[in-house]
C-alpha cells in the first residue's frame, strides 16, 4: 500500500528577507538569470551545465556573490555553482558575472539542502564552501543552524573522495559547534590535525561579513576537511 504520510520537511536554516532590489539587480535577474541560472529537472549534468569537464566547486549561501565571483575569476580552469535564496544577492552576483565576463559560474535560487538532496549526484563535487552562515545565536534557534550531522553526511555523499569541505564563521560558539560536529562525523579528515582550526586558505577572499566581524573585534575561524576515500 502506498504511504499517504507526507515527507518530513527539514528545518530551514534561513528566513527569506527580500530587501531592496536595485534596478540593475532586477535587470540582471530578468536578463542574465535565464543564461546563468540552472534549470532543475532531475540530477544535474555538470558537463552539460558548464559545457566542459573541470573541477567543480559549490558555494552554499554566497551572499552578494562578490567572493564567489573573485574566486571564479582567479580560477578560470574551475567551475563554480552558487546557491542562494536572496534575490538581491543573486542579482549582484549576476552583475559581477557580466562585468568580469565569467563563463565558469552558474547560479541557483533555492534551498541548498533541497538542491543537494534532489539535484546533485553522489561523488560529483570537488569542493563545497560554506562561508559565514547565519549563526542563529539564540539557544532556541540552534536547530536552525545549517551545520548539523545530517547535513554533513549529505555533503560527504556529494563530495568526491579527496574532495574538500571548507567552512568559515566569525561567531566563535558556532565555530566550536562546527568543529564538534565535524570531528564526530565519520569519513572526514581534518586537514590540519584533529580538533584544530585551519589558517585562512589563500583562495578564500575576505567577505563583507568577515570585514564587519573584524571591525567588531570578532575572530574568524576556518575549518577545512577532506572526504576520505
Amino acid at each position: 500500500m502506498e504511504s499517504t504520510t507526507p515527507p518530513r520537511r527539514h528545518v530551514r536554516s534561513f528566513v527569506r528577507r527580500e530587501g531592496r532590489i536595485t534596478q540593475s539587480q532586477q535587470r540582471a535577474l530578468d536578463n542574465l538569470l535565464p543564461r546563468f541560472g540552472v534549470p532543475l529537472d532531475g540530477l544535474l549534468d555538470f558537463d552539460a551545465v558548464f559545457g566542459r569537464q573541470a573541477p567543480r566547486t559549490l558555494e552554499i549561501g554566497f551572499g552578494n556573490g562578490a567572493s564567489l565571483a573573485k574566486m571564479a575569476s582567479l580560477a578560470p580552469e574551475q567551475d563554480f555553482l552558487g546557491i542562494e535564496v536572496h534575490r538581491p544577492g543573486i542579482g549582484h552576483l549576476l552583475l559581477e558575472i557580466e562585468r568580469y565576463m565569467l563563463g565558469n559560474v552558474r547560479v541557483i535560487c533555492a534551498d541548498a539542502v533541497e538542491i543537494l538532496e534532489q539535484h546533485i549526484a553522489a561523488a560529483s563535487l570537488d569542493r563545497v564552501l560554506l562561508f559565514f552562515p547565519d549563526p542563529w545565536p539564540k539557544s532556541r534557534h540552534h536547530k536552525r543552524r545549517i551545520l548539523q550531522p545530517a547535513f554533513v553526511a549529505l555533503i560527504h555523499d556529494r563530495l568526491k573522495p579527496g574532495g574538500v569541505f571548507h567552512m568559515a564563521t566569525d561567531w566563535q560558539p558556532y565555530a566550536e559547534q562546527m568543529l564538534e560536529v565535524m570531528e564526530a562525523t565519520p569519513g572526514f579528515t581534518n586537514s590540519v590535525g584533529r580538533g584544530e582550526f585551519a589558517p585562512k586558505p589563500d583562495y578564500r577572499p575576505e567577505t563583507k561579513f568577515e570585514r564587519r566581524g573584524l571591525r567588531l573585534g570578532h575572530g574568524v575561524w576556518d575549518l577545512v576537511y577532506v572526504r576520505e576515500a
